[in-house]
């Protein structure tokens, strides 16, 4: 399939700059996978779209402060964006590029954190070594800043808004943004309603954003991106199947990986691990039953796997009707519903 197949025209204003002051007061695009057929919703009425016996499963990742802005040594501005941790170094994002070599001392706030350059990636990325006193997060949570992807050009005033509320596992560099919708009480209207939650964890990635360079998707490679599914997780999402109930992934990291691990029957076993699975149309789903997504960029992996789960005229007919009737779009947009 080509790239092209996925794109649409997106009005910058249905962009959402900045998160609503209530959660589940987004809107909610119901589908059904199978013919197409919409509805339109809120989604605090999420529970009455589901069944006792149903199955959420929910990312817990918490996004890291990742994003810290310093000095070189020599003098000069420098933006460092954490990736991922490879023994004790982190691959990093860093601007402007050319001047940040290897061997480069960077110092960020009053001198509380400074680092070294060890590499130049194939990739351009850094692996930099950070030097501190104390615990590292804790020093990233009194200099860093949250790192917002780069459609979002407003100033975030409350840094929780770009988490969910049921985040516990630190580790992200772009929050798991279907799950951004929900509050406690929602999650407790859920339960009493009879509808299980389990939660996995996967470290969502800026690949994520990264654009689809390919002309052909399937020649595409993806980043992988660490999970851990726990003993209890496993147990309810295979007792629900087991039990005729449905599977609901909240949000494209929750779906990769449940569907990374899962057997030919739809089971799935604890395990840690990665993935860089990449799905798109033509992919046999063995284990979701129901997405929960938000809206997503034209040509994305993202929608190429709404795509998959719900085909590709049926996504790009819900889009179109989306637009028209002005959905917020992306990290604090609306969202999706495909059963």
């Amino acid at each position: 399939m080509l790239k092209k197949d996925f794109s649409f025209i997106l009005p910058d204003e249905l962009i959402a700059q900045t998160p609503l002051k209530s959660r589940d007061n987004s809107r909610l695009l119901c589908m059904e996978r199978i013919s197409g057929q919409t509805s339109h919703r809120f989604f605090y009425e999420l529970p009455d779209m589901l069944s006792k016996g149903d199955c959420l499963v929910l990312n817990d990742s918490r996004v890291l402060p990742a994003r810290l802005l310093g000095r070189r040594e020599t003098g000069g501005f420098v933006e460092v964006l954490l990736l991922c941790e490879h023994e004790r170094l982190w691959e990093c994002l860093v601007r402007p590029g050319r001047k940040v070599k290897t061997g480069t001392k960077l110092i960020f706030g009053n001198g509380e954190l400074t680092a070294t350059v060890k590499e130049t990636l194939d990739n351009k990325n850094r692996l930099i070594e950070f030097h501190f006193d104390g615990i590292f997060l804790e020093v990233l949570e009194s200099l860093g800043k949250m790192p917002l992807p780069p459609y979002i050009h407003e100033e975030l005033k409350d840094a929780e808004r770009y988490q969910t509320v049921y985040s516990r596992e630190v580790g992200s560099a772009a929050a798991p943004t279907a799950g951004l919708h929900f509050t406690h009480e929602l999650l407790d209207k859920l339960k009493q309603k009879g509808i299980e939650i389990c939660y996995i964890t996967l470290h969502v990635g800026l690949g994520t954003f990264r654009p689809v360079k390919t002309e052909k998707i399937e020649d595409h490679t993806m980043h992988d991106e660490f999970f851990v599914i726990s003993k209890e997780a496993a147990a309810i999402i295979n007792q629900t199947k087991e039990n005729g109930g449905r599977v609901i992934a909240v949000g494209t990291t929750s779906c990769r990986t449940i569907e990374a691990v899962a057997d030919s029957k739809g089971r799935v076993s604890a395990q840690t691990g990665s993935t860089d699975m990449f799905i798109y149309p033509g992919y046999e789903f063995k284990c979701i039953d129901g997405l929960i997504t938000n809206f997503h960029l034209p040509e994305s992996t993202l929608i190429m796997l709404v795509s998959a789960f719900a085909g590709r005229e049926n996504t790009l007919r819900a889009y179109e009707e989306a637009i028209s009737l002005k959905y917020r779009f992306f990290s604090f947009g609306d969202a999706m519903l495909i059963l």
